[in-house]
């Protein structure tokens, strides 16, 4: 279900009102869940969840980490953004690790997804050539300077709608603002 928001101080304070005090959270890498604050806020610790992400990190013991990376594949509330979204409803997400993919595909019973309006595009072809042709080549040079040795496209999600048997909610809050890639 698309919401439109005006701003990015919008969009985070939507995220405080859909997500409720004593949920387990989850988010993914993203640029635009950063340049909006939830990576702040939710590293701030006043809102209340349980920040499944932050426990993943501060876990030293590899074992123990994977159990918890595994856990968290059914938090309450699953963040992050897509690559794409096309006007005739589908929403394009790319992954080199496939980490954040279970959540948005099947197990997270909500799924937040924050995009600024320039991801959206007319058709999935469009949004397919965005991902490969834009956003892609920007990651990879990111993860280039931040001595990761570059990225690479190993999974491609493309969501065409949500059954409502399952009982999950999927959100997409549009904000009128570039953001991300």
């Amino acid at each position: 279900m698309p919401e439109s928001v005006a701003s990015r101080v919008e969009a985070l304070s939507r995220i405080k009102e859909l997500i409720p005090a004593g949920a387990t959270v989850m988010n993914g890498a993203s640029r635009t869940l950063d340049e909006i604050g939830f990576v702040k806020y939710l590293k701030e610790e006043a809102h209340g969840w349980n920040n499944l992400h932050e426990a993943i990190i501060a876990e030293k013991d590899p074992a123990k980490q994977m159990a918890l990376r595994k856990q968290s594949v059914l938090s309450d509330f699953y963040l992050g953004s897509a690559h794409a979204i096309a006007e005739t409803g589908e929403i394009v997400i790319a992954s080199n690790s496939g980490s954040q993919l279970p959540h948005i595909a099947f197990t997270s019973p909500n799924i937040i997804l924050v995009a600024g309006t320039q991801k959206i595009t007319s058709d999935v072809d469009t949004a397919i050539s965005r991902l490969k042709e834009y956003v892609f080549p920007l990651e990879d040079a990111r993860m280039k300077e931040a001595g990761m040795g570059g990225s690479f496209i190993s999974k491609i999600l493309i969501l065409n709608r949500e059954q409502s048997f399952m009982g999950r909610k999927v959100r997409i809050l549009f904000v009128n603002e570039k953001l991300g890639f």
